[in-house]
């Protein structure tokens, strides 16, 4: 008896951890990554700066450096606090041509903030994998046609590329 006892909360305590772990593999996306992973490694994406300004969408990826928290200065206090050790910055995008959703996409593990007209968007999809190469997240939002700041915050790596096109 003690030892069936013993057995089951085992299980239940397992369960948490199995029902958290992501996916793995770039066939475990919702829907199709392959532009937006092209886009992430393309060799030709810019390298920007924490705090960049961009007058348009770049048509292929940007890197973008980041920093630790405290020397980021993200414009808004980011929705999740990053934890000690992580690197975070951001980038301002102009007024978009026209409204719609789109797909952000990141090359690593982070938190992405949007922030439109002084409000965090919510998204509205989201998807990620690990073991993925060239990707690791993309979220779906509804962006106005106004500038934006994308902020990211959580990161292990000091830098990382992000993706933003139209989504299908």
């Amino acid at each position: 008896m003690r030892k069936s006892l013993f057995v089951a909360l085992t299980l239940l305590a397992a369960a948490p951890a199995m029902a958290a772990e992501e996916p793995s593999g770039c066939d475990k996306f919702k829907w199709n990554i392959d532009h937006a992973r092209a886009l992430l490694i393309a060799p030709d994406r810019a390298k920007l700066g924490s705090g960049s300004e961009l007058a348009a969408l770049p048509s292929t990826g940007v890197t973008i450096a980041l920093v630790a928290p405290a020397d980021a200065k993200l414009p808004t206090p980011p929705e999740r606090a990053p934890k000690d050790g992580t690197y975070a910055g951001f980038a301002k995008f102009a007024a978009l041509h026209k409204a719609g959703s789109y797909t952000v996409s990141l090359s690593n593990g982070a938190w992405i903030d949007l922030v439109q007209d002084g409000h965090f968007l919510k998204p509205t999809a989201f998807s990620g994998a690990t073991d993925c190469e060239g990707i690791r997240k993309t979220v779906k939002f509804d962006l106005s046609a106004t500038p934006f700041v994308i902020q990211i915050s959580g990161a292990r790596e000091n830098s990382l590329s992000i993706a933003i096109e139209p989504s299908e």
